[in-house]
C-alpha cells in the first residue's frame, strides 16, 4: 500500500510565495510608490538592508506603515528614543510609549497625505474627527479615542486614556470633554481646502466614495439637488435579494474611493520595551459616528512585548472583522517569520474581500521585520540601531489566494 504524501508545512508555502513578493527597500528621499505620499527632502542614502528574514538593524528600533512624509514620524519617534527631550519629570519605564507619541504626533502635525491630523478626510458633514490608539507592549494595557471632536492631538489624548483611566476606548463629543478636562484645546479641525472638498463632492452628487448601501434617494429629489446625497430610505429586507444585501458585492451606494491611509508604529526601546499606536483622521466621506480599525486593539495595531508588533492601515471597515495584528502578533508566536505573519494575515483577508485594500507591518522583539499588502502598492518605513536616516520598504501586493487551515 502506498504511504500518503508528506503534507508541505504551511510555512514553507508562505516562503516560496515571498519569493515572488520580495519587498524592496528604497531611499526614504524617494517617492513612495502610494498616490498620494511625497517624500521627506530632508532623508539622504544609506545602505542597502539585508534582505534575509533576519534583518534587524539592532535597538532601539522604529517602524511604522507608508513611506513618503510618513518618514517624518519615523525620524522622530527614532530620535525620541535615542536623545529624548528633557522632561520636569521624566520616566524611563514610557520610553516606548513617548516615541509612538512623538511619531504620530509629527504625523498629526503635518498632516500626513491629508488623512492624518486635522484638515482631512472629512465626512458627510464635513467635519474632520480623529482616531487614535496607543498600546503597551509590557502589560497589554492600551488607551483610544474615536470620533474625536474638535480637538487636533489625538495620540496624546490617547495616552491620557491610558495613563489616567482604567478604560480602553472614549468616543466622539465625551473624548473631547475628556481631552479639555486633560488641558487640550478645543477648535476647528477642518480648514478651507478639506470642506471645499466636501462641498465639491456634494455638488457632484455625492457619487464618488459614498458608503452608503442598500438604500434609496427619496423620491423627489434630484442629484443636481443633493439627491445623491440624501435624504435616504432604506430597501425593504424583502427586496436585499438571495444574499441578503451582505458582501463585497453590495458595498456601497457610489463608486469607491481610493486611499484609507492611518499611521500605524511600533517601537523598540534600547531596552527592548515595545509599544505600538496609530492616529487616523478616517476615510473620506464616512458617515457621521463611524469608527475605523486605526483605534481599535488588534486590528489597527498590536504589541506583546515577549513576541513582537504589528501595525496595519487600509480599508479599515473590512480589516478590523479580521483583527489581522492581533492575528499576526500570535503567528509570530506560533513561529512564523515577520514577512510570514504579515502575509497570512493579508492572505485571511484577500479570501473573503478580493479587492480589499490593505497594508500589514509586522517586527519580531528583536527588529527583524516584514510586511505584506493587497490592493496597492504599500510602503514602509524603519530606523534602528546605529542608523543614521529612515529607509523605506516597497511592498508588491500578494498574488493569488491560498486555502487557509481550519486549525491557525
Amino acid at each position: 500500500m502506498t504511504p500518503p504524501p508528506n503534507r508541505v508545512p504551511l510555512t514553507t508555502i508562505l516562503s516560496l510565495l515571498a519569493l515572488f513578493t520580495t519587498t524592496t527597500p528604497t531611499l526614504a528621499s524617494q517617492k513612495s510608490q502610494h498616490p498620494l505620499t511625497s517624500s521627506n527632502p530632508s532623508s539622504t542614502t544609506i545602505s542597502k538592508p539585508d534582505l534575509n528574514w533576519h534583518n534587524t538593524p539592532g535597538l532601539p528600533f522604529i517602524i511604522n506603515t507608508w513611506g513618503g512624509a510618513f518618514t517624518s514620524a519615523t525620524d522622530s519617534a527614532f530620535l525620541n528614543l535615542t536623545s529624548p527631550p528633557s522632561l520636569p519629570d521624566p520616566n524611563p519605564r514610557l520610553d516606548a510609549i513617548n516615541a509612538i507619541v512623538a511619531g504620530c504626533s509629527t504625523c498629526e502635525r503635518l498632516q500626513c497625505d491629508g488623512t492624518v491630523g486635522y484638515g482631512g478626510s472629512p465626512d458627510e458633514n464635513c467635519e474632520t474627527t480623529l482616531d487614535a490608539l496607543l498600546m503597551d507592549g509590557d502589560t497589554l494595557d492600551s488607551g483610544a479615542v474615536a470620533n474625536l471632536r474638535r480637538v487636533r492631538d489625538a495620540i496624546a489624548v490617547a495616552k491620557r486614556v491610558l495613563l489616567y483611566t482604567r478604560h480602553s476606548l472614549l468616543t466622539g463629543d465625551q473624548a473631547t470633554e475628556f481631552a479639555m478636562e486633560n488641558g487640550f484645546t478645543e477648535e476647528d479641525l477642518g480648514t478651507e481646502e478639506s470642506r471645499g472638498v466636501c462641498e465639491y463632492w456634494k455638488r457632484e452628487g455625492c457619487k464618488k466614495g459614498s458608503y452608503r448601501r442598500n438604500v434609496v434617494v427619496v423620491e423627489g429629489k434630484g442629484e443636481r439637488e443633493g439627491g445623491g446625497c440624501g435624504p435616504f430610505v432604506p430597501v425593504p429586507e424583502k427586496d436585499l435579494g438571495a444574499d441578503g444585501g451582505l458582501g463585497e458585492s453590495n458595498n456601497q451606494l457610489g463608486e469607491k474611493s481610493g486611499g484609507h491611509d492611518t499611521i500605524s508604529m511600533i517601537a523598540i526601546g534600547k531596552n527592548g520595551r515595545m509599544a505600538a499606536g496609530s492616529s487616523t483622521n478616517g476615510a473620506s466621506h464616512k458617515i457621521p459616528g463611524r469608527v475605523g480599525d486605526g483605534p481599535i486593539v488588534g486590528s489597527g495595531a498590536y504589541v506583546d512585548g515577549e513576541v513582537g508588533g504589528c501595525g496595519a492601515t487600509g480599508d479599515g471597515d473590512i480589516m478590523m472583522r479580521f483583527l489581522p495584528c492581533y492575528q499576526a502578533v500570535e503567528s509570530l508566536r506560533r513561529g512564523m517569520t515577520p514577512t510570514e505573519a504579515a502575509e497570512d494575515a493579508v492572505r485571511r483577508m484577500v479570501r473573503k474581500y478580493p479587492s480589499v485594500q490593505s497594508g500589514i507591518v509586522v517586527v519580531d522583539k528583536e527588529g527583524n521585520h516584514g510586511a505584506a499588502a493587497s490592493g496597492w502598492t504599500f510602503t514602509y518605513a524603519y530606523r534602528g540601531g546605529q542608523m543614521s536616516e529612515t529607509v523605506v520598504v516597497t511592498v508588491p501586493p500578494v498574488e493569488g489566494v491560498i486555502s487557509v487551515s481550519a486549525d491557525l
